[in-house]
């Protein structure tokens, strides 16, 4: 990597004759050792040896910024700790090659790594940095806690057969993934028809765009594979320049799919340790759809190269994880990418972080800082930023890991086949919104992975994974078709709105009973998750219908129900009067309507097919006569709705309105 370096080799002989003193003696008492507690941002628990982070004063990082020619930063103190402590380079966190004068409008430029040998106590060299009065704050690295990875293989023989049938697209092993349409019939105890994310029906109005970007910050991404390949974003100058040589002269040298911010280099996958992990991650968000093979992705377009692109920025290699350091340089270079929805499947352990004010430290800490820019680089005409989404974490608490729970982010639970939270999944605090991430259970001692989600592996190869981790991509990929759709209908989102469309388009879950704990072999209280999975499990097609903003009417499959129109118009408390609406012959075809009837503000309906249209619903506004003539009353008006006809919706037969079962609404 071609970055700014300030190297301190060459100080040793001046400092090592320097008169230093012992700044804490020197300031004196108890005062001067609070002063200076109060600048660590975390502790050296499970930090990355051979490194700390520093956050210096405005004066010193531009004496460091104009050291790059140097072998002197121009610092004093820092220069003579550095000595001190053996320092091998100073350097900054984020890259000045791309968009330097934002990067200053955010401190960006205050971010330090210094680079220490391997053996160093990182506690004493962290409170020698914090001595030096331009030296603001001293960050340990801690490490991305590393993923446990169970994969299953796709029996080969699976996929060789013929291509997929009676689903939209052709890709083999489309059938196998129910958490897109979940009919009911997986081989899960007790799976439930439409725990999913209602993706077939969201495909009819959008599969992604090529200029709509995804980073997968996680292990490298495979770019080799056949699924994914044609949806990779790809750096033409690398792809086409010197092997070695920073063509693009952006700071990263052959960064053609990504880069590997572990190694330092290019994008990884086969190295001992590696799981496949974040290859199956990018799979869910934007496998090639309608290919022939393999699976599907949520935003991997229809088969004519109009799916999103993908960047692998990567931060776990054979099994090594970084530091925040090169996490929040990796978060950096994907917003400099184009970048705009971040998806994140790692974490630190659950409970290490208690708040969001340690988090944030003051808005100080470096990963925040980085999450910041990404947030507020625009990256595409129709998001006004970035959007960041996060897995929850598999520690089964009752708080999600950071910095998912941080309240800027979105932090995704997940559910099995049978609609129920899965043993693994954090719940409640900072957990904002549910999707599938999939559940292995055991059947005659073996371990059945039918319940699990399906995507691709490296190798060309598909496996079978469960986790938050497997979750998370659904919601990503989710992001990245609003995105799409908004720009299909010119349609400018803030990040703000995106955020709330995505929490609040969700099917609502209630839970009863008990079930199996797979991880345990107990049981599970599912009466403990109630109103603690975030909003509930999302709906790709109601997030498109929030871009569109047209409110959807859950209907249930294959029964005659009475809704009550008033209960989706305005805030849900008004009285008004249904008009005849046409309903085309086309929708009650695709819905299989046998019965549609309008009573007051009442439309009793059965419907017999599973699935999406939109209608236009006629009523009168003010009075319960349309005026004209000889008549004064109210005026005609008109509007859009979406009928989502679904198994598993109830419908209060007293108010008309929907209401939640046991399981999943």
């Amino acid at each position: 990597m071609n970055r700014t370096k300030i190297f301190l080799l060459a100080l040793a002989g001046m400092m090592a004759v320097a008169c230093t003193t012992d700044p804490v003696d020197e300031r004196g008492g108890e005062a001067s050792k609070v002063a200076i507690a109060k600048k660590f941002v975390n502790t050296a628990d499970n930090a990355a040896q051979g490194e700390l982070i520093i956050y210096v004063s405005e004066s010193a990082a531009e004496k460091l910024l104009a050291a790059e020619v140097s072998t002197r930063s121009g610092v004093t103190a820092l220069d003579e700790a550095a000595v001190a402590l053996g320092a091998v380079e100073v350097k900054p966190v984020f890259n000045f090659k791309v968009n330097a004068e934002r990067k200053r409008q955010l401190d960006m430029h205050r971010w330090y790594t210094v680079s220490l040998p391997a053996d160093t106590d990182l506690e004493v060299a962290a409170q020698r940095l914090a001595e030096i009065d331009d030296v603001e704050r001293v960050q340990f690295s801690t490490k991305v806690q590393k993923p446990q990875v169970e994969a299953i293989e796709v029996d080969p023989q699976m996929m060789a057969t013929t291509r997929a049938e009676g689903v939209p697209f052709d890709d083999t092993l489309l059938p196998r993934q129910w958490h897109y349409n979940n009919d009911g019939t997986v081989d899960f105890p007790n799976a439930v028809a439409g725990a999913d994310i209602n993706l077939f029906a969201a495909w009819e109005l959008t599969t992604g765009r090529p200029d709509v970007v995804v980073a997968v910050v996680d292990e490298g991404v495979c770019y080799s594979h056949k699924d994914l390949q044609p949806n990779m974003l790809v750096n033409e100058a690398e792809l086409n320049g010197q092997e070695g040589v920073d063509d693009d002269n952006n700071g990263y040298t052959d960064d053609v799919y990504g880069y590997n911010f572990v190694d330092n280099g290019r994008v990884t996958w086969t190295r001992n340790g590696d799981s496949g992990h974040g290859t199956h991650v990018a799979g869910t968000v934007a496998a090639v759809s309608n290919n022939g093979i393999g699976v599907a992705g949520v935003a991997g377009g229809s088969g004519n190269g109009d799916g999103v692109r993908l960047i692998s920025c990567q931060i776990i290699s054979g099994g090594n994880a970084a530091g925040v350091s090169a996490t929040a340089a990796a978060v950096e270079y994907a917003a400099d990418r184009g970048a705009c929805v971040l998806q994140n499947s790692w974490g630190f352990e659950a409970g290490q972080i208690s708040n969001d004010s340690m988090f944030e430290n003051g808005q100080t800490g470096v990963e925040w800082k980085a999450f910041q820019y990404f947030m507020e680089t625009k990256n595409h005409p129709n998001l006004e930023g970035g959007i960041i989404i996060f897995a929850a974490g598999n520690d089964g608490k009752s708080v999600a890991g950071y910095p998912a729970a941080y309240n800027k982010l979105i932090a995704v639970s997940a559910i099995g086949p049978d609609g129920n939270p899965t043993y693994y999944t954090c719940f409640d605090r900072g957990c904002n919104v549910t999707a599938p991430g999939g559940e292995y259970f055991r059947r005659n001692g073996s371990t059945v992975e039918s319940g699990c989600v399906a995507s691709t592996l490296p190798g060309d190869k598909y496996a079978f994974m469960q986790g938050t981790s497997m979750a998370c991509p659904h919601v990503s990929g989710i992001a990245a078709l609003a995105i799409s759709y908004a720009a299909d209908n010119g349609i400018v989102l803030t990040l703000p709105e995106l955020k709330d469309i995505i929490v609040s388009s969700v099917s609502s879950l209630k839970f009863e009973g008990s079930k199996a704990n797979y991880g345990t072999n107990g049981t599970m209280n599912l009466q403990t998750y109630n109103n603690k999975m975030g909003t509930g499990l999302i709906d790709a097609y109601r997030v498109l219908m929030a871009v569109r903003g047209t409110t959807c009417i859950p209907v249930p499959l294959g029964e005659q129900v009475i809704l009550d129109i008033n209960y989706y118009i305005g805030d849900g408390n008004l009285q008004v009067k249904m008009l005849e609406s046409e309903i085309s012959d086309e929708v009650k075809e695709k819905l299989g309507i046998t019965d549609c009837r309008f009573m007051g503000s009442k439309l009793l309906i059965t419907c017999t097919k599973p699935g999406s249209a939109l209608v236009k619903l006629k009523y009168i506004a003010g009075g319960t006569a349309v005026g004209g003539g000889q008549i004064t009353g109210g005026m005609e008006a008109e509007q859009e709705f979406a009928f989502v006809v679904r198994p598993g919706i109830k419908v209060d037969e007293g108010t008309g309105a929907p209401i939640v079962p046991g399981g999943w609404l």
